[in-house]
């Protein structure tokens, strides 16, 4: 791994983002939609144990964070884990390139189908207010918007995201507090009207529905940490790249165990696991401690989780395209750059791909629609094991004195990242026998059949293309 990058690579970018853009896209990036909204079905199938399900994939999520948080500050590049997986795997050649294609490709396709899985959520939430607004409309506004401030300039996306991520972390960091206040019984005795301990252990106990569907919790909890990683993406357009990383890497654990795991503690304590209430957790929560307007706050707060996903998902996946670009893994006309250093052509692809998911929500959500949704969470456990993978392989390269001066590393190197592996690996083999998990495994695996697929054509055509310019070369001229 070398501590040094190739300032070709990052030429045509501009370093826009500052610390404190990178300091809250790192704070919000695990803070999503899934942690106000889907927390609760986790609750729902798993009871108060729910806490351990989201502890387990958490600590899972914070070692592929710290190896990631290695590669990125010894080697900040555009594409980040996509460039890793290249270089990991014998450069740019055979098992390089078709690593770094598919973590490339992977990491694309989990962002624009989230584009569109936020668009229609982000319609849901404004219709709270808005109910004769069509709900179409409202999606291609909303992607509209935030297309429009990723085109302007990385900068306006650090802007918007720094808002986004202050607004989601303030909130939670308010419902810690107030909650604490509550479960410590601080809180005034007019408004306290619930015991917490028969709350959290009166309905069948810590873990009323035994170990599996704790298990089964934690893989549907993997996707609801998925975001993370954006800041060593964002490193590459950073003005203190090294600095940025390090810094996220080393605060990831509190992040998740306080966001994640602090709050839906919180919420278990509040509302029984069983509870019909349990559908909307946050809210519930609120108006378990007598908050007025509870619904109308906590709707507002996750309308801003839900443009933050959105905003942040059109910058992945248009920089994880560009990269692909700048190793012939995708269309060279997709990276045409602006004056303002904006990989133009490469947002607004994945604004069209994410609208296009937005219509097949109302044409076909049956089919269409429902292979994207119950495909994209097992492609984002299959980038994770890839961003895994290259780490070993990297740092294994390195000798003693090299790992010494590696400014983030990864603790307990080897073994915890090949326990990681084995955690992420286990993860999929357990989802083959749960139920309401086989089907996302299976379309997870058909979608990377078809991107295997796409690979050998773009192979193919890469030999014939070879083949029909050497040809041309070597044709005697007249």
């Amino acid at each position: 791994m070398q501590s040094s990058m190739d300032d070709g690579h990052n030429s045509t970018l501009k370093c826009g983002l500052k610390q404190r853009h990178m300091t809250m896209i790192a704070l919000g990036g695990v803070i999503g939609a899934g942690l106000f909204v889907g927390s609760g079905v986790v609750i729902q199938q798993t009871g108060p144990a729910a806490i351990l399900s989201f502890l387990i994939t958490g600590v899972l999520v914070v070692l592929v964070m710290r190896m990631l948080g290695e590669m990125a500050c010894a080697m900040p590049a555009v594409g980040s884990f996509y460039e890793y997986a290249r270089l990991a795997f014998a450069n740019s050649r055979g098992p390089g390139r078709l690593a770094g294609f598919l973590t490339g490709w992977m990491y694309w396709y989990f962002w624009v189908i989230v584009v569109a899985l936020e668009a229609v959520a982000g319609a849901k939430l404004v219709q709270f207010w808005l109910p004769d607004m069509p709900a179409w409309l409202i999606s291609l506004v909303l992607l509209v918007v935030l297309t429009a401030t990723n085109l302007i300039s990385v900068g306006s996306y650090g802007e918007f995201e720094f808002w986004f991520s202050s607004i989601k972390v303030g909130a939670i960091i308010v419902f810690l507090f107030l909650g604490g206040l509550y479960v410590l019984g601080l809180w005034p005795a007019s408004l306290h009207t619930s015991a917490v301990l028969p709350t959290l252990l009166g309905h069948g106990g810590f873990m009323p529905l035994g170990i599996g569907p704790v298990l089964s919790g934690a893989v549907a909890a993997t996707g609801f940490y998925f975001g993370a990683e954006i800041v060593t993406i964002a490193a590459a357009e950073a003005q203190e790249p090294a600095r940025a990383v390090a810094k996220a890497t080393n605060s990831v654990i509190t992040r998740v165990l306080v966001f994640y795991v602090g709050s839906v503690a919180l919420v278990v304590a509040l509302v029984p696991w069983n509870s019909a209430r349990m559908a909307t957790p946050y809210v519930s929560a609120l108006q378990v401690m007598g908050l007025p307007a509870a619904a109308h706050v906590m709707n507002a707060i996750v309308l801003t989780a839900v443009l933050s996903a959105l905003n942040s998902g059109l910058y992945a996946a248009s920089r994880m395209l560009f990269a692909l670009t700048r190793n012939g893994d995708a269309p060279a006309s997709l990276a045409k750059i602006n004056r303002r250093g904006v990989p133009v052509r490469a947002i607004l692809l994945g604004t069209l791909f994410g609208y296009v998911s937005v219509v097949m929500s109302y044409v076909s959500p049956d089919t269409v629609f429902a292979f994207l949704v119950d495909s994209y969470g097992t492609v984002a456990i299959f980038v994770y094991v890839l961003i895994a993978f290259s780490q070993l392989r990297l740092r294994s390269r390195l000798d003693r004195a090299q790992a010494d001066r590696l400014r983030v590393k990864m603790w307990g190197f080897p073994y915890l990242t090949w326990l990681s592996i084995a955690g992420m690996i286990g993860i999929l083999v357990a989802m083959a026998f749960i139920p309401d998990q086989r089907k996302p495994l299976w379309l997870g695996v058909a979608s990377l059949g078809m991107l295997l697929l796409a690979y050998a054509l773009f192979v193919r055509r890469r030999r014939e293309r070879a083949v029909d310019e050497h040809e041309l070369a070597s044709y005697p001229p007249r």
